[in-house]
Parts: structure tokens; sequence; C-alpha cells
């Protein structure tokens, strides 16, 4: 089975994209899941996501890129969310709700009045990683690289705003700018997730490899490092399982995902349980 599977990514074009598109989507989860996951923030990742239909509904009708859409519909809502948040001229939940609700109304309406509708859009709500173009791997490596280089540059900034507000505003950091850009950075990762495994799924693959990583290790550069890892794991083995039985492979990423991080879970709460029985 392994020699054939090697085979298929060997002589495959399509799989050898969707491989790679896996990795960069991995690398850009478990760097931003990790901070989605330790600040809390996963309703408002999820309302980031909803959102993005409306950008890429525009897009198809208007005949440009639909990652473009997506990514410009992703930092406007992670933007209202954000400042929504900080100056609570709304109640939080309520703007993640209505843009929620509005992204995905929008999305609708334009995909239904662009000329010639193609059902390959419904891939933008279940993913569709083997439908994914050299030019969406060019676009997906730029927001890799982009992430990677903020992360670098603000990543003592980002965690002592997740763990301490108060302690990064003595210090002088710009806590509202810094939460922006954060959410920001959230924004372009949904939207390299959306064409792994589409933006109702887009949440798991962003929380669980980081959750999962997170039972184990503390410190957040060890998190980021074993999230990615697992992602690209999730992706490869939910790409040849999906190959093999011939069933959507962004299901299958976040099942294997999801079976992984309950077994997990199950299994440290029971040798907690059995240590302090014998305690």
């Amino acid at each position: 089975m392994v020699n054939s599977m090697i085979d298929v990514f060997l002589s495959q074009d399509f799989m050898q994209k969707a491989l790679l598109a896996g990795f960069l989507a991995s690398l850009a989860c478990g760097i931003i899941g990790t901070y989605v996951v330790v600040k809390k923030i996963t309703f408002i990742s999820g309302g980031i996501a909803h959102g993005v239909l409306g950008g890429i509904g525009i897009a198809y009708y208007f005949k440009f890129n639909p990652l473009i859409g997506a990514i410009v519909a992703a930092l406007i809502s992670a933007v209202i969310i954000g400042l929504v948040s900080i100056r609570r001229y709304q109640n939080e939940d309520t703007i993640i709700g209505a843009l929620w609700a509005i992204g995905m109304a929008v999305g609708i309406l334009f995909i239904s009045m662009t000329p010639g509708y193609n059902t390959d859009l419904l891939s933008y709500l279940f993913g569709n990683i083997l439908m994914v173009t050299s030019g969406d791997l060019w676009i997906i490596s730029i927001l890799d690289l982009f992430i990677l280089a903020l992360v670098i540059g603000f990543y003592k900034h980002f965690l002592a705003v997740c763990f301490d507000e108060e302690f990064a505003r003595i210090r002088g950091i710009k806590v509202e700018f810094t939460y922006l850009l954060l959410l920001c950075l959230v924004a372009c990762t949904v939207v390299i997730l959306i064409q792994v495994v589409g933006l109702i799924l887009v949440i798991a693959l962003l929380t669980l490899p980081a959750a999962i990583t997170g039972h184990f290790v503390q410190r957040l550069w060890k998190i980021m490092i074993g999230a990615s890892i697992l992602g690209i794991i999730f992706t490869a083995s939910g790409l040849i399982v999906s190959y093999k039985l011939d069933i959507p492979s962004g299901a299958t990423i976040i099942l294997i995902s999801g079976v992984t991080y309950i077994l997990t879970s199950l299994t440290i709460y029971i040798i907690t349980k059995i240590k302090k029985s014998r305690a």
C-alpha cells in the first residue's frame, strides 16, 4: 500500500499539488492555531471564516480569483470584529453572528447570480484539496511567508497579548494594534485552510492540532511546531485514506483530526484518574 501511494504521489500532478497545499496549510494552522487556542478566540475565527463566502461570491460574479475575494472579505471581517471587541461598541457575539450570516447570505446571492453557475463552488464550503491549482499554491505560499514573517517579528508582542494584556500595556506594547494584527493573521490562515477543508470545517483544522499538542507541551513555540507536524500528518493521511476509499478529502482530514483529539483527551483523562486513585 505504501509503495502504491508513493507511486501515486510521484506520478499524479494533482496529488503532488494537494500534498504541497496540505503542507503549506499545516504550517499556517500550526502557528496561528496555537494563538487561537491560547487566546480562546475560536468563535471569532468562525465568524471570520463564514464571512469569507461573501468575498468568494463577489469574486466569482466579477470574474476574478476567488481567493483574492476571500482574503479581502476575511481581513474586513477580522478588523470589524476586532474593533468591536476592543471598543465594546456592541456585544461581540452579536456582531460575529451578524457577520457570519451576512457573509453567507451575500456569498449565496452573488453565486446564484453568477452566469453559468458552477456547482464546484461548493468546494469552498466543504473543501477540495485535489482541485488546488498552481496559482492557488502561489497565493498560499505568499500568505504563509507573510504570516511567518509577522509572527517572528511580533512573537513577544503576541505572547504578551495572549497571556496578559495588562502586563503588555505596562511594557508599552500597543495591545489594540497587536490584537487586530493577530486577527488579520487568523483571517489569512482561514483563507489558506478553506482550500484544504472548506469554510465549514476550517475551525477544526485550525484548532485541533494545537489543542492536541497543548496536552503534552507548554511552551508556545513548541506547541506551534508540534501542531504544524500534526497538521501535516492529518492532511497527508487524510489524502491517502480519501484517495483509497474515494471519499471527500476535507471531511476525511477533519475526521482523522477529530478522532485523534478525542482519543488523546480520553487517554489523558483516564491516566490522570488512575494516578489520582493510586495517590
